[in-house]
């Protein structure tokens, strides 16, 4: 079953050229030169349920941009999508009830309070009984192995300890939808292995689906049967993980460099 289907999705913006000087901020108050920013254009994938999906990219492809509209933070410029059933943009309660996103420059945990405390806030907001959210939060504190921790203040945790927070956190209510965003980004080789091998068992457990971006190749290779691969806002590969080598025996990273390096058919014309 299409738990994740998206069509022709775009996302444009429009910016603004300055010129260095005074001279060319007063040119500005006349009138700007008006340029576009194509971040997603015209992006169609649909995703199974249960399925781990790499997101693949370089920075600036869209990857971010995809996954904040397919969150409902962003509306697009044209296009659809469904996720779960819902347009998320639209922002229905059940919508948001059934999903979470990670993105790994970001938090959600209140940086003078122990995490326990938005664990607690999420309880709240998504409406989890005290049971459920006993047992869930148990779970994952358990499998994270942060027991120690939960009266720590979030600012004296490191990296890798915020991380496994931000998991809990956003897993609080059991979504069966993931977005994770660049989730092992700046991590030691230890707490990498540690989010990867927790993701695996959450999705083997829950069969909650998982659309992941990362610029680490062993997340993708650890987690992902299936790779969907933007560039400068387009769509150049959706299939099997191993397909990106295409039979040859360029380590993956080299794979991937030449899909980003061969130039598009509309190019070309």
């Amino acid at each position: 079953m299409q738990i994740i289907k998206v069509d022709n999705l775009k996302k444009h913006y429009d910016y603004y050229q300055k010129d260095l000087g005074l001279k060319n901020s007063l040119k500005n108050i006349i009138g700007r030169k008006k340029l576009k920013k194509e971040a997603v254009n015209e992006i169609s994938f649909s995703i199974e349920a249960g399925e781990i999906v790499g997101f693949i990219g370089p920075n600036g492809a869209g990857k971010t941009t995809t996954l904040k509209m397919l969150s409902g933070i962003l509306f697009p410029t044209s296009g659809t999508a469904s996720v779960g059933g819902f347009t998320p943009w639209e922002r229905k309660k059940a919508f948001k009830m059934g999903f979470s996103i990670v993105m790994g420059q970001k938090t959600q945990l209140n940086w003078d309070l122990p995490a326990i405390e938005t664990f607690n806030l999420n309880k709240c907001i998504y409406e989890v009984e005290d049971a459920v959210f006993k047992k869930t939060v148990g779970e994952l504190i358990e499998l994270l192995g942060v027991e120690s921790l939960m009266k720590t203040q979030v600012r004296r945790l490191s990296l890798g300890e915020r991380m496994k927070m931000e998991l809990i956190a956003a897993l609080v209510h059991r979504p069966k939808i993931i977005f994770l965003d660049e989730p092992t980004i700046g991590l030691d080789f230890a707490s990498q292995k540690t989010i990867r091998e927790f993701v695996r068992h959450y999705n083997e457990e829950t069969g909650a689906t998982i659309l992941l971006t990362s610029h680490y190749m062993n997340d993708i290779e650890s987690l992902c049967k299936r790779a969907i691969v933007i560039n400068e806002g387009h769509l150049i590969y959706d299939g099997s993980l191993a397909g990106i080598a295409n039979g040859s025996s360029l380590p993956m990273e080299d794979a991937i460099q030449k899909l980003y390096d061969k130039p598009r058919e509309s190019d070309s014309e």
